[in-house]
């Protein structure tokens, strides 16, 4: 069998450095990019189509959740793993439907995630053991009340996220409309479609928002609530 291709996406370069050394002496594993990420993560996806891409969730422009949600869209046979400090339920649910095959917490061993990437290419799925019983339970509740858990608010679009996330970092629509490639009424349009939808009539409450949700990257949600 042909190498495993790999795409490794996480905005801190020297973890991107130290699972490249790792997973690349497992001899069976080729790191053919990096990514820092989510909207580069996307574009070199769709230049390189590698065979795995194994994603961090919080990072700026386009968070790993978007990323995961355009890469399966765009490119189906490539595989998504999640690799991330986070475990939360709302996390692993959100990243799952968004098309995510496999979930492993960053405190695993380099063994745990080679594991990952070799499941993701035979086309199983593959959860840190941790995930994998939270997970259970949350079936085992959906069963028994006949229907999954209904705990989500109106969805955004992937595109109003993006403007989210955006807006929450600071940007201007001037430049969310440069980043995005779109005009600046196209920008003002979502912000105002957003904003409709959740009942959200500032800029801090989208803020509020994308912090509550872990839209915007992990160091902008901790200087927002300290």
């Amino acid at each position: 069998m042909n190498n495993i291709t790999v795409l490794l996406v996480d905005d801190h370069k020297v973890l991107r450095e130290g699972l490249r050394v790792l997973l690349e002496v497992e001899g069976d594993i080729t790191i053919i990019g990096e990514a820092e990420t989510g909207r580069q993560a996307v574009e070199m996806t769709n230049k390189f189509h590698p065979d795995v891409v194994v994603m961090d969730i919080s990072m700026p422009h386009l968070n790993g959740l978007e990323a995961t949600r355009q890469i399966t869209r765009k490119s189906p046979s490539t595989k998504v793993i999640i690799l991330s400090a986070y475990n939360d339920d709302e996390y692993v649910q959100q990243l799952t439907e968004a098309g995510a095959v496999g979930y492993v917490v960053k405190h695993s061993g380099a063994t745990e995630l080679s594991k990952a990437i070799r499941e993701a290419r035979k086309g199983n799925a593959f959860f840190s053991p941790s995930i994998t019983k939270r997970l259970l339970d949350y079936y085992r509740r959906s069963d028994a009340k006949g229907r999954p858990d209904q705990k989500r608010d109106l969805s955004l679009t992937s595109r109003e996220s993006e403007v989210v996330q955006l807006v929450a970092e600071g940007q201007a629509n001037k430049q969310i409309a440069a980043e995005l490639s779109l005009s600046i009424k196209t920008v003002e349009k979502y912000r105002q479609q957003v904003m409709d939808k959740l009942n959200i009539h500032e800029t801090a409450g989208l803020t509020r928002y994308a912090v509550a949700k872990g839209i915007v990257e992990h160091n902008l949600r901790e200087k927002i609530l300290s």
